[in-house]
C-alpha cells in the first residue's frame, strides 16, 4: 500500500543532525521538539557504526513513543526493524520500494527524498507513502542537491500527484504560511529546530502556523485541477 490509502499522520517531521545542536545532547533537543508539537522524526546519521546507531535509536523510540510521535529511521531497514520503528525514509537513490516494502510490511511507512517533480512522480509511482521535496531556499545543508527550487515546483508537485510532500530546505517559521498555500502536507525541518537554545518554543510556533494552513483553499484548487 501507499499514503494514496491512509493519511500521514504529521505535518511537522524533523530531520536529525548532531553537529547542528551546538554541542547539545540529540536526544535532549528532540524531547525539547517533540514538547512543541513535532509529530515525527527521522534519524539521519549516516556517519555513524551500527552500533553507535542503534544505540542512538532505541532511545529515540522511547522518546517518540511517549510522545505519541513516529520514528522514521533514514536508509536503514535492519535498523528500523531492531527498534521496531515505525518506517524508513529513503535517499533519492534509493533500492526499489517494493523491496523495501517487502522488508518492512505494509504497516510501516516509507518516504523519499525527492530534488524535482520527476522525482515526486516516480516515488508515487513507486508506492512510497510521502515524499520531502527541496531545497525550496537556499541552505547551506541542500546546497549540494542544487539551486534552490521555490514554491511553484511545490504547488506542481502538490497539484500534480496525490503523494503527499513535505518542503524542506530553508524551513523557517515566518515561511511557513506561504509554503502551506501551495497545497503541501507540511514542512521537514532541520536547523530551524536543532539550532536555536529554543526549540520547544520554535517547534509550538511552527506547528501554530502548519494547524492554520489554508486547507479549504487547497482542496478547492486540487479537485479543480483534476
Amino acid at each position: 500500500r501507499g499514503s494514496l490509502n491512509k493519511r500521514v499522520p504529521f505535518d511537522l517531521y524533523l530531520v536529525t543532525d548532531p553537529h547542528r545542536t551546538g554541542g547539545r545532547p540529540l536526544l535532549s533537543v528532540v524531547e525539547a521538539a517533540l514538547n512543541g508539537g513535532v509529530k515525527a522524526v527521522q534519524l539521519r546519521e549516516r556517519d555513524l557504526s551500527i552500533r553507535e546507531l542503534l544505540s542512538l535509536a532505541r532511545p529515540l523510540r522511547d522518546l517518540t513513543r511517549r510522545a505519541g510521535a513516529l520514528l522514521i529511521i533514514n536508509d536503514r531497514i535492519d535498523v528500523c526493524l531492531s527498534v521496531q520503528a515505525d518506517g524508513v525514509h529513503l535517499r533519492s537513490d534509493h533500492l526499489p520500494i517494493p523491496i523495501v516494502r517487502k522488508y518492512l510490511g505494509p504497516d510501516r511507512w516509507i518516504g523519499v527524498s525527492c530534488h524535482s517533480l520527476q522525482d515526486v512522480m516516480n516515488a508515487e509511482m513507486e508506492g512510497a507513502d510521502f515524499a520531502v521535496l527541496g531545497p525550496v531556499y537556499d541552505t547551506p545543508s541542500k546546497r549540494p542537491y542544487g539551486a534552490p527550487l521555490g514554491k511553484d515546483v511545490l504547488k506542481q508537485a502538490a497539484l500534480d500527484g496525490r503523494l503527499p510532500v513535505y518542503a524542506i530546505g530553508g524551513i523557517r517559521p515566518d515561511r511557513i504560511t506561504d509554503i502551506m498555500e501551495t497545497g503541501v502536507r507540511g514542512v521537514a525541518v532541520v536547523s530551524a529546530l536543532l539550532e536555536t537554545e529554543n526549540t520547544e518554543a520554535v517547534a509550538r510556533d511552527m506547528s501554530s502556523a502548519l494547524r492554520l494552513k489554508p486547507s479549504t483553499t487547497i482542496a478547492i484548487d486540487r479537485m479543480a485541477s483534476r
